[in-house]
C-alpha cells in the first residue's frame, strides 16, 4: 500500500494538476492556432504571392512508381508549422511577460507599518510618563 499512498499524494498535489491541466489548455491552444494560420493567415498570403496555397507546396524528389508513393519534400507545410510555433511563442511570451508585471507590481507595493497592539500603545504611555517624570525639577 505505500507505493499506492505516495502516488495518490505525487498525483494531487497543486503542482501536478495545474501542470495537467496547463498540458491540455496549451494542446487546445495549439490547434486553435493551427487552424487560425492554415485557414485564416496563410490563404491571404498565398493569394498575395500569386494563388500559392502553401499546403500544397511541395518538391517532388522521387516520382510515384507501381505500388510506391512519391516522395515529397512538402516544404509548405513545414513553413506553416513555423508560423504556428511563431504565433505559440509569442503568446507564451505575453503570458509570462503579464505575469512578470504582475509578480513586479505585487514586490513594489508599499507596506503599511503595522499597527500596535494595545500592550505596545500601553507601554509606549507608561514610556512616556516616566520620561516626564524624570524631566520634572
Amino acid at each position: 500500500m505505500g507505493v499506492i499512498s505516495e502516488f495518490k499524494a505525487f498525483a494531487v498535489k497543486g503542482n501536478v494538476v495545474d501542470m495537467a491541466v496547463g498540458i491540455i489548455i496549451g494542446a487546445a491552444f495549439g490547434k486553435i492556432v493551427s487552424s487560425f494560420v492554415g485557414d485564416v493567415v496563410m490563404p491571404p498570403i498565398g493569394l498575395l504571392i500569386g494563388g500559392v496555397d502553401f499546403a500544397d507546396l511541395a518538391v517532388t524528389l522521387k516520382a510515384a512508381q507501381a505500388g510506391a508513393p512519391a516522395v515529397v519534400m512538402a516544404y509548405g507545410k513545414f513553413i506553416q508549422s513555423i508560423i504556428d510555433f511563431l504565433i505559440i511563442a509569442f503568446a507564451i511570451f505575453m503570458g509570462v511577460k503579464a505575469i512578470n508585471r504582475l509578480k513586479r507590481e505585487e514586490a513594489v507595493a508599499p507596506t503599511l507599518p503595522p499597527v500596535p497592539t494595545k500592550e505596545e500603545e500601553l507601554l509606549s504611555e507608561i514610556r512616556d510618563l516616566l520620561k516626564a517624570q524624570n524631566n520634572k525639577p
